[in-house]
């Protein structure tokens, strides 16, 4: 690495700035406690159900030229985890019931702690800030606008709304030009070593962060990333390293 200023920061979102595993968690278990309501089924079952729920939105591959939309599809994915665990025909009904459930609990635990939106203040006085999240534009829009992230950023690019998303170069090459840098002038910063920081590798950025807050050590095969913390507070350490 060259001794190049540090010009902008790229952000990742779901669980690098807010804890999307965390409310995910709170939103499975409303759904649970609804799906025991209204099916009086025993506890195993129950959670077969919300484990087929949470597989199919792990391997969720949304097309949007499909017809569908994000909600139905997701609906689709309550509806058969129903039916696949309990048998028989499922309710569509239950199934739209326990998706909004789960979605609108979701956005609710969802928030930039105040810590975090201190340190966002403070590097957008030094540096171009960008958010930079893959997935499903409706959704992750829903999610900018329910931790009302916008205002701490100088753009936000949310990968369903280009041909490729992370760790593709292409995506981060828009956000280059977006901010007017050239990628050694950026850090990427994210907790997917897969996306956020193969990406940020792949499109040759100043440097690369690692949001760990398990405190596992990087995989065998994996990227390995330049810089590796347990919390986005602790970020300021890692850029007065690189000034």
């Amino acid at each position: 690495m060259d001794g190049r200023a540090v010009k902008a920061i790229l952000f990742d979102l779901d669980n690098t700035l807010i804890e999307t595993s965390r409310a995910g968690g709170v939103a499975i278990q409303k759904a649970s406690e609804l799906l025991k309501t209204t099916l009086a089924l025993d506890d195993t079952t129950i959670r077969n159900i919300c484990d087929k729920f949470k597989l199919k939105l792990f391997h969720e591959s949304f097309d949007p030229s499909a017809g569908r939309s994000i909600d139905e599809v997701r609906v689709g994915h309550w509806e058969e985890s129903i039916q696949e665990a309990v048998g028989g025909s499922s309710s569509a009904s239950l199934a739209t019931q326990c998706y909004y459930l789960w979605k609108n609990s979701r956005l609710e635990v969802l928030s930039l702690s105040p810590e975090i939106c201190s340190l966002l203040k403070e590097l957008r006085s030094r540096y171009k800030l960008l958010l930079l999240t893959n997935g499903e534009s409706k959704t992750q829009r829903e999610k900018v606008e329910a931790v009302r992230c916008e205002g701490f950023f100088d753009a936000i690019v949310i990968g369903g709304e280009h041909a490729e998303q992370k760790p593709f170069p292409s995506i981060f090459t828009l956000c280059f030009n977006m901010l007017d840098v050239e990628a050694e002038d950026c850090v990427m910063v994210g907790d997917s070593l897969d996306t956020d920081i193969q990406g940020g590798f792949n499109a040759g950025v100043r440097a690369t962060v690692w949001i760990s807050s398990a405190g596992g050590a990087v995989p065998d095969g994996s990227v390995k990333p330049d810089y590796t913390i347990p919390t986005v507070l602790d970020l300021p350490h890692i850029l007065a390293q690189l000034k």
